[in-house]
C-alpha cells in the first residue's frame, strides 16, 4: 500500500515539466515533539507505486541523517492554469519546483523565501552556472530558490511507430521536411498520428516558442528595462503554417487537437502519437507516471533551420520554499534539496545512494539533461552511476549528437506564462480552423502580451 501523503491539486507544464490539494501551511513548522516539521514535493498523482516507494526511501534515509526533522511527502504536479492560485492560497508543501522562468516574477512579489545564508553555505555553492543561478536571484544577487535540473527541448519519437511505417527508427528526422514526410508515412501506415504538439495550459505557447527559436526567431526582444514583444515575426508564422500544412493538408495529426503536457506524454506512452516536442528529459515522467515501454522510445534533437539566429531552446526548474516558512524550516528545506536533488550531482557516494534506490525499484536512471553545473560535473555524476543507467542510451544518443555545436536559449524572459496562454489559443485555432488567419491571430496575441508588458 501507498505510505499515507498529502495531495496538491497543481498540473505540470513541462519538463513538465510539471494535480495539487491540500498541503500543509508553513506555519505548522514546529510541534511538540521538538522536530521541525516540513512538506515537500514529491511525485505526480497518478504515479506508479514502485516510485512512490522509492521517493518513500529517499525520505527515511534523509530523516535518518537528520532525526530532528519530520518530512512529509505530498504529491505535486505544477500547472500554470492553477499554480497562482494555489501559492495564493497557500495550500503548497513547504518546499515546491517551478519552473526556471517564474523565479524572478514571484521573488518580486515576496512570494518566495530568502534562501541566501543557506545556498551559500551549501559546499558547492560556487560551482552552480551563474546563468542558471541568477533565475533564482533578486536584483541585489539574494538567492530565493535552487536549480533542480535543467534540460533543452527535444524530439521525442516512437521507434515502434517508425518500424510500422517502414521508417529506420535509428535514422530519426533531422529537419523539419523530414519531420512532416516521417508525420505522414506514420499516419497513412499506422492511422495514428505522426506529429502533434501540446496546445493548451500554456503548453501551445510553450511548444510554438521551442519552435520559433528552431526557426531563428524569438518572442521577445529587450533593451534596458523595455521589452519589445515579437510574436509576430517570420519563425513563428512559419511554425505555425508548418503545423497548417501537417494538419489539413496531410491530415497526419489525429483528431485530439487539446492536449497539454500530461495528456500528450500519456497518448505517446499509448502509442497513439509518433513525435513531438518537449523537454529533453521526460523519460522519467514517461516510464513513471504513463508505463512506457522503453524500447519503444527514442530521443532526437529538435530540427533547427539554417538561420543563423536558429537554436535550441532550454528551461528547468527551481526547488523553492515557502514565504511563511521560518528559519528552522528554510534550514530543514535546504537540507532536503541537498539530499534528494543536488548532492547527488557533486558527491559520488549521494549519487551511488541515489541510483541505487531508483534502480532496485526500476525507476529511470541516466535521462537525458543538461547540467545545473557545468559539462564537466555532470559527466563525472553519470560515471559515478553508470552501473546503474538503465536509461536505453543508444536510443537516446540522436539528442546529444544532433546538438553537438548548437548554441542553446533560454525561455522569454518577461511575462513568460502570460505569452505562452495568449499562443495557445493561436494553435488551437490553427489546428481546429482551417481558415484561420494566422498573421491576425499573431498581431493580436502580440498586441495583448505587448499590453501586460507594459502594464508591469
Amino acid at each position: 500500500m501507498k505510505s499515507p501523503r498529502k495531495a496538491v491539486a497543481i498540473a505540470a507544464v513541462g519538463i513538465a515539466s510539471v494535480g495539487l490539494l491540500s498541503a500543509c501551511s508553513a506555519d505548522a513548522g514546529s510541534s511538540d515533539d521538538g522536530k521541525v516539521h516540513i512538506s515537500v514535493a514529491s511525485l505526480i498523482p497518478g504515479t506508479e507505486q514502485a516510485a512512490f516507494d522509492a521517493f518513500d526511501a529517499r525520505v527515511a534515509e534523509f530523516e535518518k541523517l537528520n532525526p530532528n526533522i519530520d518530512v512529509e511527502p505530498v504529491e505535486y504536479e505544477w500547472k500554470a492554469t492553477t499554480f497562482t492560485a494555489q501559492l495564493a492560497g497557500g495550500t503548497l508543501p513547504d518546499v515546491f519546483r517551478i519552473p526556471l522562468t517564474d523565479g524572478r516574477t514571484l521573488i518580486a512579489n515576496g512570494q518566495l523565501a530568502d534562501l541566501t545564508a543557506q545556498v551559500e553555505a551549501l559546499p558547492y555553492f560556487d560551482q552552480f552556472n551563474p546563468s542558471v543561478l541568477e533565475t533564482a536571484q533578486d536584483d541585489q544577487g539574494n538567492i530565493y530558490g535552487i536549480p533542480r535540473e535543467a534540460y533543452a527541448i527535444g524530439l521525442h519519437y516512437n521507434r515502434q511507430l517508425f518500424e510500422q511505417a517502414g521508417l529506420d527508427p535509428d535514422d530519426p528526422p533531422t529537419t523539419w521536411d523530414e519531420v512532416r514526410e516521417d508525420a505522414k508515412a506514420i499516419a497513412e501506415k499506422t492511422g495514428q498520428a505522426g506529429y502533434m504538439q501540446m496546445t493548451q495550459s500554456n503548453t501551445g505557447g510553450w511548444q510554438t516558442t521551442a519552435a520559433t527559436v528552431s526557426r531563428g526567431g524569438r518572442m521577445e526582444e529587450g533593451e534596458g528595462d523595455t521589452t519589445t514583444v515579437t510574436i509576430d515575426n517570420d519563425a513563428t508564422k512559419e511554425a505555425l503554417e508548418f503545423l497548417k500544412e501537417l494538419r489539413w493538408t496531410d491530415n497526419s495529426m489525429g483528431s485530439n487537437f487539446l492536449y497539454d503536457w500530461g495528456t500528450i506524454n500519456q497518448a505517446f506512452a499509448a502509442g497513439q502519437i509518433g513525435m513531438y516536442t518537449s523537454g529533453s528529459d521526460i523519460f522519467t515522467s514517461l516510464t513513471r507516471e504513463n508505463n512506457l515501454d522503453p524500447a519503444i522510445y527514442g530521443l532526437a534533437a529538435i530540427p533547427i533551420t539554417d538561420s543563423p539566429e536558429a537554436a535550441i531552446m532550454g528551461g528547468g526548474t527551481l526547488n523553492v520554499v515557502s514565504a511563511k516558512a521560518t528559519d528552522e524550516q528554510k534550514d530543514a528545506a535546504v537540507k532536503w534539496i541537498d539530499f534528494y536533488d543536488v548532492s547527488k550531482l557533486v558527491d559520488q557516494d549521494a549519487a551511488v545512494a541515489d541510483a541505487k534506490i531508483l534502480a532496485d525499484q526500476d525507476q529511470a536512471v541516466g535521462t537525458p539533461a543538461l547540467p545545473i553545473f557545468d559539462q564537466a560535473t555532470l559527466d563525472q555524476s553519470r560515471e559515478w552511476i553508470k552501473d546503474y543507467i538503465n536509461v536505453p542510451q543508444d536510443q537516446v544518443s540522436f539528442f546529444a549528437e544532433g546538438n553537438q555545436g548548437r548554441t542553446l536559449v533560454g525561455e522569454p524572459a518577461v511575462k513568460t506564462q502570460e505569452l505562452y496562454a495568449a499562443l495557445d489559443t493561436v494553435v488551437q485555432a490553427v489546428l481546429t480552423d482551417q481558415n484561420a488567419d494566422i498573421d491576425a491571430l499573431l498581431a493580436q496575441a502580440n498586441s495583448d502580451v505587448q499590453a501586460l508588458v507594459d502594464a508591469g
